[in-house]
């Protein structure tokens, strides 16, 4: 099929913090230079931030260098941090309060914002478009677009109004090509594009595979005599055991409204948890559920999380584009931060770019010099700093975990001169079912703990049912004669959504996959123990509507 296309000098895969600070940085150097530079951003979700989740606690250092004057420009980051809390769960019941002194330094959040990184993007996609980016939400990038050479063309904007059975319907519009000099792939966590990327010119060469966790959050607005803007609050320990780590956060944000969340890591090895049921029996502790009394649940929503930090960063340099944020993985995770991280390796990437054009490069060349100007900055400072965080906590657990990063981080400053791997994927971590007992979880009290469904509901979730699965497996028989042999079918338990069931009927059993509930979290894709999902985009404008996430 022929289709329409349009040229651009770049073209940027997904408007969240990585490439909308790759949009504005990069226009603001074509202002600065007297250069003429045409940019597109490509948003799949119906608007700006509609795909954004983060918790999330913001360092503003990089809007420092991006928009020094960000606070007369009316930025949303209204709530400063007021104090941290750091707790040890050590049961159902019982906690910890670690003292100061002892919690590793990148935990504090002196200076730092409470925000809805959501509203953030909002915010950056307004300036973008004031320095004449052109952004298009709605539309989702289905595929990469290649030279006869083999480099980055551009991207294919997905078909809309097409029938489940692969036929046009009367609402059918063909895709268009979006060509460019260099394509930005900035998806977030786990994009499909950027996942094939790294795959065909073989990226991770040499690297730890990388490593995920799954995040949840739910906005509650609590009575105002219970608040405490600015308060920060941490977890480790409960409900986290038998084979599984991770974290919870509670913060109190403006307008009399906490988050709260857990962050599970994905190398978990029971099949039978179900990381969603760990987050509602986490509220039920006497830390968080104090904080949650007398209020009422807003939103809800999950997503991944790609924690694997410097050991995990994939080359994100190739012919014709970069990848950058989260598509790379550049989240710090000792700091569980990664927006301000992410802008800043788009603001690298945009004057790797820039600096390319200007000089006459050809379009469709490895600009390597981003990892020259990558090594250079700050941003692989903290990575640096951080690269044994994660591996700690994986190989020791919490306990032990926790103190080698206490020592790494406050008494060498991330220079303990060793560098620890962690080689094993997160799905090859998943045991047999006959390893571990089948956890019985309590029934949702509708007060503080819900069900699958109407958590969904409150992520305002929408997909076109009449439109071709947006979730593939490569071989149908997987699951139920492998997965559900080995492992009884964890898809059933690991999915935030209640995407896939197992249904018998007369004895038959079949493995359903319900697409139009999927919230875009990617899960699936990563902890599959057969890696028989692919998670691809659906028709644009599909999938969650986050309003303050």
């Amino acid at each position: 099929m022929e289709r329409e296309s349009m040229e651009f000098d770049v073209v940027i895969v997904g408007a969240g913090p990585s490439g909308l600070a790759t949009a504005c940085r990069l226009m603001q150097i074509a202002q600065d230079t007297e250069q003429e530079l045409t940019v597109c951003v490509v948003e799949k979700g119906s608007e700006v931030g509609a795909h954004i989740l983060s918790g999330a606690v913001f360092e503003p250092k990089v809007l420092d260098e991006l928009f020094s004057d960000w606070r007369d420009k009316d930025a949303p980051l209204k709530t400063t941090v007021t104090h941290d809390e750091i707790y040890l769960l050590n049961s159902d019941k019982n906690s910890r309060l670690m003292p100061n002194a002892f919690v590793p330094k990148t935990m504090h959040n002196e200076g730092n914002f409470i925000i809805s990184v959501g509203n953030l993007c909002r915010w950056l996609a307004e300036q973008a478009e004031g320095l004449g980016v052109e952004i298009f939400p709605g539309f989702a990038a289905s595929e990469t677009l290649y030279h006869e050479d083999g480099s980055v063309k551009g991207i294919l904007i997905g078909d809309m109004g097409v029938g489940e059975n692969g036929e046009p319907k009367d609402s059918y519009m063909p895709g268009m090509e979006l060509h460019a000099k260099y394509t930005v792939f900035s998806e977030g966590c786990r994009g499909h594009l950027g996942k094939e990327l790294i795959q065909k010119f073989d990226l991770d060469n040499g690297k730890t595979p990388q490593h995920y966790g799954i995040g949840f959050k739910e906005i509650w607005t609590i009575p105002a005599d219970k608040h405490q803007a600015g308060k920060v609050v941490h977890t480790g320990g409960w409900p986290l055991t038998e084979g599984a780590s991770g974290g919870g956060f509670l913060y109190h944000a403006d307008d009399n409204q906490v988050v709260v969340g857990l962050i599970i890591d994905l190398n978990y090895q029971n099949p039978h948890l179900s990381p969603f049921d760990e987050f509602q029996r986490y509220k039920t502790h006497p830390v968080i559920a104090k904080e949650l009394e007398g209020g009422e649940r807003v939103t809800y929503g999950a997503r991944a999380i790609a924690k694997g930090g410097l050991n995990s960063l994939p080359k994100m340099s190739f012919p014709g584009g970069l990848l950058v944020g989260c598509d790379a993985g550049t989240l710090n995770f000792s700091k569980i931060k990664g927006t301000h991280t992410a802008m800043k390796s788009g603001m690298i990437a945009a004057e790797t770019i820039a600096e390319a054009l200007m000089a006459g490069v050809e379009g469709g060349k490895d600009l390597d010099s981003y990892q020259t100007k990558f090594e250079q900055s700050w941003l692989y400072q903290e990575l640096y700093s951080s690269r044994n965080f994660g591996p700690a906590l994986h190989k020791f657990g919490t306990l032990l975990g926790g103190a080698f990063n206490y020592i790494d981080q406050n008494w060498f400053g991330g220079k303990f001169p060793i560098t620890l791997r962690d080689e094993i994927p997160d799905y090859a971590q998943m045991a047999e079912k006959s390893a571990y007992k089948v956890i019985d979880y309590p029934k949702p009290d509708g007060k503080l703990t819900f069900d699958k469904l109407s958590s969904v509901y409150l992520s305002n979730t929408y997909h076109e049912e009449d439109q071709p699965c947006h979730l593939k497996l490569t071989d149908v028989n997987i699951p139920i004669a492998v997965n559900l042999e080995k492992y009884d079918e964890p898809a059933q338990r690991y999915c935030p959504a209640g995407v896939y069931e197992v249904v018998e009927d007369a004895g038959e059993k079949t493995f359903v996959i319900n697409g139009q509930n999927c919230i875009h979290c990617k899960t699936c894709d990563i902890k599959d123990p057969s890696q028989n999902i692919t998670w691809v985009t659906p028709e644009g404008g599909g999938g969650p509507n986050y309003p303050n996430m």
